[in-house]
Order: C-alpha cells, then structure tokens, then sequence
C-alpha cells in the first residue's frame, strides 16, 4: 500500500507513534535492504546503548540495562562471528518486517527491532498498549540515536495501538516478513490478516519452561541467596507470564529434601520482601490446584505458611499439567531419578527452555531422544536471556534471504 493507493481516510493516523510515523511508513517498500549486521545499523545500535546506559531511569529497571548492554559494541561483535555468514552468497534482509510485540514483557519490542535491524531490515513494531516506563526509555533513546545518525530514520517505526484489524491488515499488506510474539491467541487473530504471497512470518507460540536442579550440587554451590534472586527474576518478575518462566521445578540426585527446604525458604524471603501479592492470586493458584487434581492422580498441594509460594507435588512428569497455568509464584514439583523420566513433558512442542542447576550434560540424552520441544537449556539464572537463535528458530536469517 503505496502514497498512490492508500484509502481516502489516512488509517496510519489511528495509531500513535513513539518512533517515525506516517511519513516513514509511506516510503517502507522502497527502503533498500541491508546485508546483515551492516556497519550503520551496528554503529547506531552502539549509540543506542550509550544512550540507555547513560539515562538515569534506565537504572531503576534490570531488563532495560540488560537490553543495553546486549546491543554494546563488544556483545554485537560476539554475534556477527557467531551468526554470520560463511559462504559464497549474498545475504540482504527480505525488507520490511512488521512485528507484533508482547503485552506482557516490556522490552521484548526492542530485542525485536534489534533482530530485525541487525537482519538488514525497515522495520514496523507494535509496542505494549500498556504504558511501561521501560518502552519509554528505550523509544527516547532510539529518538535521540536516530537524530545524531538520519539515515536509519526510515527502518525504524514504533507504533501503540489497539486490536485494530484494519490496522493489522494494512501493516500486513505491506510486509515481508511478520514476527509476532503472545502465544496463540494472539498469532490466530494476526492471520486474519493476510500477507502478500512472497511473504513469511516467524510466530512466537504459548510455550512453557522448567527448571532442573541437582539437589547435591546446589547444596555445594552454597549460593542460595543468589540462585533465589535469580529464579525470582526469572518468575515473579513477569508474574510467572514470561514463556521462558519455570512451571515445574524437578529434582534430581541424593539431598533432595534437603536442598528444597533450603531453596524455598530462601525464595520465601525474596518474595516477601521484593513481591506484591494480591488476594485474587491466591483463589487463582487453589483453582489451579483443583484442575490440576481433576487432570491427573497423585497431586498433592504442600503445606506452606502463606500464598506467596504454591508448591504442588506431582508423582508423574504428566505433560498435561503444564497447559494448567498457574502464575504469580505456583508451581509443580517432581522428584526424578532418571531424566528419561521428563521425555513426555518435553516432547511437547510447547517445550520451550530447561533452566539447570548441575551439569547440562545431564540432560543431552534427553534431547538426543528426539523430543519435540526443549529449544534451550540454560543454567538459571540466564532463562530469559535474550538470543538471536530464539524457540528454534536463527532470528537473522529468518528475517533475511540469500542471493545465490
């Protein structure tokens, strides 16, 4: 949809724009693509990074500085080696890529547009509706890094608005390649859209996680205060919403009651002190507990002195289980002996990332089986570390093409 054939009313006007607007929009389909991890794009995202880091909010928000720090000079560097390209072809981004942010995790917009940017492309994002300070802070960086450098004024549009089909419809028709993160729900009522027949998108599904842990080596870490600040980042944070947050904590090795005792007590008093609780959360985890006992045997709810932590044990790896979502601090637990024993709840392409404590090698066989989910295995800690190899899928070139 070109300036000689948009409709009488200008439908851009019904979004409000954090980043470019119209004007940029209109001239998207004739901005050349670029070869992946172009010099300018590497250069501006490194002023980006100077920009957030510099921004005396930004401090107040972990994931805004981590976003920065993934876009420095040195981390990029990392991965141009990492992913680029080898061969004898040519490699440019497909175009303009449309991408449809999350409304639940604030700066997954941004690791989006970097993907995007780094692939070669102009790229149109839809942010979360809901007003977060972290967007905001990102968006003014990108401002500021776009007036010191104009000529990546026309790959960059950030967008707010609502469920507007028309709007979709109109990104969609004139995009290469849609990226759209939020799970299902979200993903079938985009493609309601159509996109033009040379396009292709890149969908972001409901996925879940577990968490792994070697009950003998988390006891030798003796780390407890820190590996419970972290799995309260990696859960409470985004009230246990985030795909990459754990719904199951299994254990494995000899001292397994005694590192739980250890582990909860130590989340209990990070929760407590750092987490806002709500009454409705605790119906929602007893209603959770319900279903779940309705779905499968052996489920028992384990005694706790508040509803910061809903501990529920399970007797089997029932895969069934985890499409019963409990948020806000529920979880299921598992005693496992054997790491075979986890290969149904893995072979689920809902699978998404496996966070250990103990040695990952520990559940290569696993993987080895041929499973249909598990797309990372990480130590915790580092679940919801960004990568540009994401659910599976190599982000760069998904949203690039080769010239042979």
């Amino acid at each position: 949809m070109g300036m000689t054939d948009r409709p009488a009313e200008n439908i851009w006007d019904r979004a409000s724009y954090l980043v470019g607007g119209p004007r940029v929009i209109e001239t998207m389909t004739h901005t050349p693509a670029k070869e992946p991890f172009a010099e300018d794009v590497v250069s501006f995202l490194s002023k980006v990074s100077d920009i957030i880091r510099k921004d005396a909010r930004s401090r107040a928000y972990a994931d805004v500085m981590t976003f920065a720090f993934w876009i420095r000079p040195a981390s990029l560097g990392i991965l141009r080696k990492t992913y680029g390209f080898s061969d004898s072809h040519f490699h440019l981004g497909r175009g303009v890529a449309f991408h449809i942010a999350p409304s639940n995790v604030p700066v997954n917009f941004a690791y989006s547009l970097a993907a995007g940017l780094l692939a070669g492309n102009a790229n149109m994002v839809r942010v979360p509706s809901k007003p977060f300070l972290q967007v905001s802070v990102i968006a003014d960086a990108l401002n500021q890094a776009v007036d010191q450098q104009k000529t990546m004024e026309p790959y960059i549009v950030l967008a707010r608005y609502g469920h507007d089909k028309e709007l979709n419809d109109a990104f969609s028709a004139i995009a290469d390649i849609r990226v759209v993160w939020g799970g299902d729900a979200t993903i079938a009522q985009l493609r309601k859209s159509p996109l033009p027949p040379r396009s292709t998108e890149v969908a972001f599904a409901d996925r879940y996680s577990l968490a792994v842990i070697d009950a003998d080596q988390y006891l030798a870490d003796g780390c407890s205060e820190k590996v419970a600040k972290d799995f309260y980042h990696e859960t409470y944070l985004f009230d246990q919403n985030a795909c990459t947050s754990p719904r199951m904590v299994v254990w494995m090795g000899e001292k397994k009651q005694e590192a739980k005792e250890v582990f909860w007590n130590a989340l209990h008093k990070v929760v407590e002190t750092q987490y806002t609780f709500q009454d409705i959360q605790g119906v929602d985890k007893l209603t959770s507990a319900y279903l779940a006992s309705v779905q499968s045997s052996g489920i028992k709810v384990l005694p706790r002195q508040d509803n910061l932590i809903v501990r529920v044990h399970v007797e089997t790896a029932d895969a069934r289980l985890m499409h019963i979502k409990g948020n806000s601090g529920y979880f299921y637990e598992y005693d496992c002996e054997d790491v075979m024993e986890l290969r149904e709840i893995c072979d689920d392409r809902h699978c998404q990332t496996i966070g250990v404590i103990g040695d990952k090698a520990r559940l290569y066989p696993l993987v080895k089986s041929g499973v249909k989910g598990v797309d990372r295995i990480v130590a915790i800690g580092h679940m919801m570390d960004f990568d540009l190899a994401w659910d599976g899928y190599d982000l760069v070139r998904q949203l690039s093409r080769v010239v042979t």
